[in-house]
């Protein structure tokens, strides 16, 4: 059973948005899903991509997804975000897993970037501990705070 790690291209949008959902699933979230596999293709593979994402695939299906993109930190500078790292449930525990990750930050080290962050699900023991083992630092002391579409539009119109 092995697979291959590569950038992800266009034509794989379907496939990275079917385990984008599968993953909002997993983390009881099924109708939180708001893009489209246009929004994917046009977002990452523009002129000015947002988000580039590697891909495992195995007998010509893809089976996990890392999707990253750039940002900055005022204390680091370039790090990169690990926004979602997804393999479909029927082949998890072959690898493909732990060789996204790799794939991150490989990539990372090789365009000298400061630091990759992601956040993870407070629930999600096998994952936290995964990470803890790769070296990567649990920040349980730091909260996620975010402003969604509806709030930040009666934010803007009651200021």
């Amino acid at each position: 059973m092995s697979y291959i790690i590569r950038l992800g291209e266009a034509e794989d949008m379907q496939a990275v948005f079917d385990l984008i959902t599968e993953l909002a699933i997993f983390e009881k979230e099924p109708d939180a899903v708001a893009i489209t596999v246009a929004d994917l293709v046009q977002d990452g593979f523009s002129e000015n991509p947002k988000f580039k994402v590697f891909v495992a695939e195995q007998d010509c299906t893809i089976i996990g997804i890392a999707l990253f993109y750039e940002r900055f930190s005022t204390w680091k500078g370039r790090t990169i975000h690990l926004e979602d790292l997804i393999v479909t449930k029927a082949k998890q525990k072959i690898g493909a897993g732990k060789a996204l990750y790799t794939a991150v930050l490989k990539h990372a080290h090789e365009h000298n970037f400061n630091r990759v962050a992601w956040e993870v699900i407070d629930w999600n023991t096998n994952a936290i501990d995964f990470y803890k083992s790769t070296g990567a630092t649990y920040l349980n002391d730091w909260s996620v705070v975010q402003m969604n579409k509806e709030n930040l539009v009666k934010f803007i119109q009651d200021n």
